[in-house]
């Protein structure tokens, strides 16, 4: 495998003049090391610059490493992104999926609320990357495919609520759908402006779901002119 070897390929002279604290700083990685070196190297330039604006040169110049070095790794700067949208993509659902405990309703709108929200708070990064438009094709989709499968994990529990006040559980996955997006797009906003606090947020988010949910028409209708 290619890796340290492009690290110190410097001609005999160029070691010679090489202070020996320069020498004691270059330290051989495994292959397992580099490749986590280089995704860590990665997501940090994709959050900043995004994927057009980060190139191999980049990636390799900060790891110290040479270009063909990536391409051994990754086979390129596309399968590094994607393997670093992938992780990130099985962190959140694995947080928010990890979250919804059995409860009261309501309890299961905050679990997911914060889940979100500390997921952006801890991983801030990564929410970078997910919200933008992803430039190549996923196998895991895009952060509104992930949204889905989050939404599909309340779906259920949101089902036998509406069952159980005399609406219609085929209409639960529309309503997942809506109260997860909901809480997604304030977290991007969140991302930004940090205020107000993350309990606070998520007070405000659940009181617009629950009350909102709570007076819930069995049959909503239309009050303006227009009917289709």
């Amino acid at each position: 495998m290619i890796d340290d070897v492009a690290t110190d390929s410097s001609t005999s002279s160029e070691k010679s003049s090489t202070s020996p604290s320069r020498r004691a700083r270059r330290v051989r990685m495994t292959g397992k090391e580099r490749r986590e070196q280089l995704l860590d190297i990665g997501r940090a330039l994709f959050a900043d610059k995004g994927f057009e604006g980060t190139s191999v040169e980049e990636i390799a110049a900060r790891a110290g490493v040479s270009k063909p070095v990536v391409y051994e790794h990754f086979g390129g700067k596309e399968g590094l992104y994607a393997v670093v949208v992938d992780r990130e993509m099985r962190q959140l659902l694995d947080m928010v999926t990890g979250a919804l405990t059995a409860g009261h309703p309501r309890e299961l709108l905050e679990q997911a609320a914060f889940a979100l929200l500390d997921y952006i708070e801890s991983y801030t990064d990564g929410f970078r990357i997910l919200v933008r438009d992803s430039p190549v094709a996923q196998s895991t989709g895009t952060f509104a495919s992930l949204i889905s499968d989050i939404a599909t994990q309340v779906e259920d529990i949101l089902g036998l609520e509406f069952k159980a006040r005399g609406f219609d559980p085929k209409l639960a996955p529309l309503y997942a759908q809506a109260l997860v997006g909901m809480v997604a797009l304030t977290g991007q906003w969140w991302l930004d402006v940090r205020k107000p606090k993350k309990a606070e947020v998520a007070a405000h988010l659940v009181n617009l779901c629950w009350h909102g949910l709570e007076n819930l028409e069995a049959k909503p209708r239309l009050i303006g002119h227009r009917k289709n």
